[in-house]
């Protein structure tokens, strides 16, 4: 058979296959297929060649697809983004570099230090410059223990009104400035006035909320507006010397119950609430907060004994010693370790003002029923 006869009868057989075939093959429809995907692979390769940057044939250097940067729109503002954290970057390598060797990688006894030192500057700065810096200061002070007390009581499924509670705080310290012992019983009436009307024109305030909120701003606000008291009782510069020493007979009970009970700690005080206080450091403190009260006794304008300033000693370091357990039994009830951050290494002011609190109050209250102050009015 020659070729011809050859191509020919393939070409009929492969016509009569595809007519038995029927719809399901087409050939013009199969040409059409085809022609539009190799169509469509051509545009594909050009559009690669246009946004990858291929090269003349149109094929890919780099096989890469679409990227932001390739976009000449998109390229300005991630090179500037990457410029602001390249100057971001070297400011704090110049910032770190110029830091003395002390103060890198401080360890947390240096944190505690140093925050402790920025805490005693101001409040022997507050406590001297008068009568005015001191109780804005302690106006201030108020009002974040009472943000801190609220926030803590919280998590415990309480629902404290806080604007009040801590507007109320802060509203003491003023009120003993300008009216004196009359303007804190007005203030807690006010105070009482406003949570009365929250829990009435609010059904989901709960009794125990309003008893919360109160709580609140009495045992930080109302307690720490009595220094505020002692300060205004002695004349200028007498006041702030009291209120400092006041300070530093807390402070000493602090320090020596730590090294005491460090040393000679054997017998835990209480070991569910705060398990590091031993009964020998409670004794050691007690100590050192009966001798720093001898010093009232030399400020001009205090008509105060020894043996009366010893007592008084006693009272407010036993009073201190409980602030300083109720605030642990807070922590401990809700499950805080501290009531905040505001101060790096020793958690938050509340954690440092819950013996000054309790201190406060006893020492106000016993030195007039003693009457070593004139009664503020």
């Amino acid at each position: 058979m020659s070729e011809r006869s050859w191509n020919d009868g393939g070409t009929a057989w492969g016509r009569a296959e595809a007519e038995e075939a029927g719809p399901l093959f087409d050939a013009p429809a199969g040409r059409d297929a085809c022609e539009a995907r190799e169509a469509g692979e051509a545009v594909t390769e050009k559009a690669d060649a246009v946004v990858g940057g291929a090269d003349s044939e149109g094929a890919h250097p780099e096989g890469r697809r679409f990227r932001p940067s390739d976009h000449p729109n998109l390229v300005e503002p991630e090179a500037e983004a990457d410029a602001e954290r390249r100057r971001v970057e070297r400011l704090k390598s110049f910032a770190y570099q110029k830091t003395p060797s002390t103060f890198k990688n401080a360890s947390d006894l240096q944190i505690r230090t140093r925050t402790g030192v920025v805490y005693v500057a101001l409040c022997v700065a507050a406590m001297l410059a008068g009568d005015l810096p001191a109780m804005v200061f302690l106006a201030g002070v108020s009002a974040i223990c009472a943000a801190e007390f609220f926030y803590m009581l919280r998590s415990d499924a309480k629902m404290p009104n806080e604007w009040i509670g801590t507007v109320g705080a802060a509203m003491f310290p003023p009120a003993a400035y300008l009216w004196g012992l009359q303007g804190i019983m007005l203030v807690a009436m006010l105070l009482l006035a406003a949570l009365t009307v929250w829990y009435v024109f609010w059904n989901r305030a709960r009794m125990q909320d309003v008893g919360v909120s109160l709580l609140g701003a009495l045992y930080t606000g109302m307690q720490l507006s009595f220094i505020v008291l002692l300060r205004m009782a002695l004349p200028e510069p007498h006041g702030g010397t009291a209120v400092l020493l006041l300070f530093i007979t807390i402070w000493s009970n602090d320090v020596f119950a730590y090294l005491v009970g460090r040393r000679f700690g054997r017998h835990k005080m209480a070991p569910r609430t705060s398990p590091n206080k031993s009964w020998e450091g409670f004794v050691g403190g007690l100590a050192a907060c009966m001798a720093a009260w001898c010093g009232f006794a030399f400020i001009p304008g205090m008509s105060i004994t020894i043996v009366q300033a010893l007592f008084i000693g006693l009272a407010c370091g036993l009073a201190g010693v409980l602030g300083d357990l109720c605030e642990s039994r807070i922590k401990r009830s809700v499950g805080f370790k501290d009531s905040g951050t505001i101060m790096p290494g020793h958690g938050g002011l509340f954690d440092r003002c819950d013996s000054l609190m309790t201190t406060a109050t006893a020492a106000f209250a016993l030195l007039t029923i003693f009457r070593c102050i004139p009664l503020v009015r």
